[in-house]
């Protein structure tokens, strides 16, 4: 059977997804057997060497039999079919030991490739509130929310907010949402929220309306000049900067948080220590305007 006889794009999703392990596997450890297979998504060793022979009918000099190790490795002229082998989209499956994006954890190692992830405190609401909070976002309704927050005049009000989108800031989740009192769109923090309820009366301004939400910036970064020339050396490397400058395309609501993500030296002195805070800001003056909170 050639690849010619097969149409890729209608293989089951079960089958794609043990080929794209196998991809995965194989450039990642550098080698795959029919037990990698097996193990990964319980099934028998006959069906994994089914698998094995559908991927080298595919995809022929990808992979090359290797009599010592009793598998494949890949071949001098290997290149990426069905997976997504870049580290942004791999590096999570390896580190949460999933045979491939979106399966189950295994209780098995199964790559052999010890990570770990970093364990940030829970900051989710209640799963019923939230609830609500995505229905009145699909069905474009507004909510009214019984929201705590950090500011003294609005600590413990209830407000009829018009949500339309979830964002993550990798610290924690928010919700966008025009506030009806406030007459503006601001991001709600989901663990703060206490009740919220879908409200049968459409939401009048959503996502179209919140220009902070549909425009983006470029923000552009630099290493921060108070460190040593070797160090924004291999800064600048470490974030595969052109023409010695980081630039990140992002929706102007979420500047701030990104800035306080990185670790942004956001002083227009440059001030904060250096070692602490690798990067600094160089289009301030663009910037600022958008996520003024997050500037010092």
């Amino acid at each position: 059977m050639s690849k010619q006889d097969i149409d890729i794009n209608k293989l089951k999703w079960n089958t794609r997804k043990r080929l794209q392990f196998i991809e995965i596997m194989a450039f990642y450890t550098g080698v795959i057997t029919r037990s990698d297979i097996a193990g990964a998504f319980d099934i028998s060793d006959a069906a994994a060497t089914k698998d094995l022979k559908l991927y080298n009918d595919l995809f022929p000099g990808n992979l090359i039999y290797t009599q010592n190790v009793f598998g494949y490795i890949p071949g001098p002229t290997f290149k990426e079919a069905l997976a997504d082998l870049s580290p942004q989209h791999t590096l999570p499956v390896i580190a949460s030991n999933q045979a491939s994006f979106g399966e189950p954890e295994k209780q098995q190692s199964i790559y052999e490739i010890n990570a770990e992830h970093l364990t940030l405190p829970s900051r989710y609401p209640d799963k019923n509130t939230l609830a609500n909070i995505t229905r009145a976002i699909h069905g474009g309704k507004k909510l009214r929310a019984e929201y705590r927050s950090l500011s003294d005049r609005d600590s413990n009000q209830t407000r009829i907010i018009e949500p339309h989108s979830l964002a993550d800031t990798g610290l924690r989740w928010h919700v966008r949402a025009y506030n009806t009192e406030t007459y503006d769109f601001r991001d709600f923090i989901l663990s703060r929220f206490i009740h919220a309820e879908v409200l049968n009366e459409t939401a009048e301004s959503g996502a179209a309306y919140d220009e902070e939400w549909t425009e983006t910036a470029t923000i552009e970064l630099i290493p921060h000049p108070n460190l040593q020339k070797e160090k924004q050396d291999i800064v600048l490397m470490d974030y595969a900067a052109k023409n010695g400058v980081i630039e990140i395309r992002v929706r102007r609501a979420m500047i701030g948080y990104l800035l306080q993500r990185l670790g942004v030296d956001t002083t227009r002195d440059h001030e904060l220590n250096p070692n602490a805070h690798q990067l600094a800001i160089k289009n301030r003056d663009e910037i600022e305007i958008f996520a003024e909170w997050a500037f010092q």
